[in-house]
């Protein structure tokens, strides 16, 4: 397929917000990947995010990758992809009428999510006390490196992380990478998109205590506490033994058969370490021996000789495409085809599960593709209802609200 004709392959925008938070007003000070994220999983559930910038704009805007026939520039693939379902306004927190304004718009929202550094906002007089003073049923949510004060100190307060920091403090780099030891960074940036998730999760359950109490919080994500929580199995395994896991490359420290095996055309995944699936995984391989010999037996004996099964099935799996292992073990074995990113356009389940979203782009005439929500609700229905914004595109729109609730005059800046 050629990527100019991507869009083809998803599903177009829907016409209108909608979704499980449609109602509930969201003010987004955040920038980079973390917040945005965040944010953006609460807006494709309907929520109504306005995005808060300088007047520079968020420091995403301007990163690749761009379309080449793209005319305007106003942002790239990165900002747009966690920017959609928003609407921009442009507010300098360093003046007393952006301040003002900020005040404004968070007296009637139902929570507020930033990512600076511990301390800014209270610098700017807009920390948590100060804004739940005028909003008492405000959800205050901080996501940072190191987490904030309030919830504890920690000796990295101060600080500065990004997703590589996260996943090499929290045990996540240790454990992934080759056998002989080599570790690698996770290739998404999970350490700003696994706190982003548990962020949109905390603040989803602290508005639901805000709408039974009527009494806001402050909510409050470290990436290092997430990415601790996500690497949940190296902490157990050492407090039970003391084992300290390393990497096993795509293989498990407990199951096996459970890797990843190079087919003639590819690779593709495989996993067989019940006794059912390893008993079809030999009948189909041709070995039915396999299932009562000692080397084999049970997951235990198949883990004491893990080089004598990977080499099995290597050899049973490098002499078949990927195509005829997948049409032999489907639906019987768990298996998949080792995908790459032109592979999830062809991909029957996504275009079935409407997973692919085709969005339009200021400066081009095509739509630009990027995943649709997974989070899928038949009654109130998720998705992307609008592009990410131009800088400040809703600023005369969103402060005319703010007009209309508060009867001032004039737009209030």
């Amino acid at each position: 397929m050629d990527f100019r004709l991507a869009h083809e392959a998803a599903v177009p925008m829907n016409a209108s917000p909608s979704g499980p938070l449609l109602g509930t007003r969201i003010v987004d000070l955040t920038q980079a990947l973390a917040g945005p994220f965040c944010t953006m999983l609460l807006a494709d559930l309907g929520a109504d995010v306005v995005k808060v910038e300088p007047p520079h704009g968020d420091m995403s805007r301007q990163v690749p990758p761009f379309a080449d026939d793209d005319t305007e520039r106003a942002f790239g693939g990165y900002f747009a992809s966690i920017n959609r379902n928003k609407r921009s306004v442009v507010l300098d927190l360093k003046t007393d009428e952006g301040r003002a304004t900020l005040v404004r718009l968070v007296e009637q929202a139902d929570a507020l999510v930033e990512n600076f550094r511990a301390g800014v906002m209270d610098g700017l007089g807009l920390g948590y006390e100060t804004l739940a003073a005028g909003n008492p049923r405000l959800v205050y949510l901080a996501i940072q490196g190191f987490g904030d004060p309030r919830t504890g100190e920690s000796p990295y307060l101060d600080w500065p992380a990004f997703d590589v920091v996260a996943q090499a403090m929290s045990g996540v780099v240790s454990f992934t990478g080759t056998p002989d030891g080599s570790t690698f960074r996770v290739g998404p940036s999970v350490g700003d998109l696994y706190p982003a998730t548990v962020a949109a999760l905390g603040l989803t359950a602290a508005l639901l205590d805000a709408q039974r109490t009527g009494r806001g919080q402050f909510v409050d994500v470290a990436m290092y506490d997430a990415l601790t929580a996500l690497s949940e199995a190296i902490v157990y395994r050492y407090s039970y033994n003391g084992f300290v896991t390393r990497p096993t490359g795509n293989s498990h420290p407990q199951l096996a058969p459970f890797d990843m095996y190079p087919t003639a055309d590819g690779s593709c995944a495989i996993a067989a370490p019940t006794v059912k699936h390893w008993e079809i995984l030999c009948q189909v391989m041709g070995r039915p021996d396999l299932v009562d010999d000692e080397r084999t037996r049970t997951n235990g004996h198949r883990m004491k000789n893990a080089g004598f099964v990977r080499d099995l099935l290597t050899e049973w799996t490098s002499s078949r495409t990927t195509d005829e292992i997948v049409e032999l073990l489907g639906g019987r074995v768990p298996v998949g085809p080792v995908h790459d990113a032109a592979d999830l356009y062809e991909d029957p389940h996504l275009r079935a599960r409407s997973m692919l979203v085709a969005v339009d782009h200021p400066g081009c005439d095509r739509p630009m593709v990027f995943p649709n929500s997974p989070i899928h609700c038949t009654a109130t229905p998720t998705g992307v209802h609008r592009r990410a914004p131009r800088l400040g595109e809703h600023t005369d729109e969103v402060l005319a609200e703010l007009d209309r609730v508060d009867g001032r005059g004039g737009d209030g800046r």
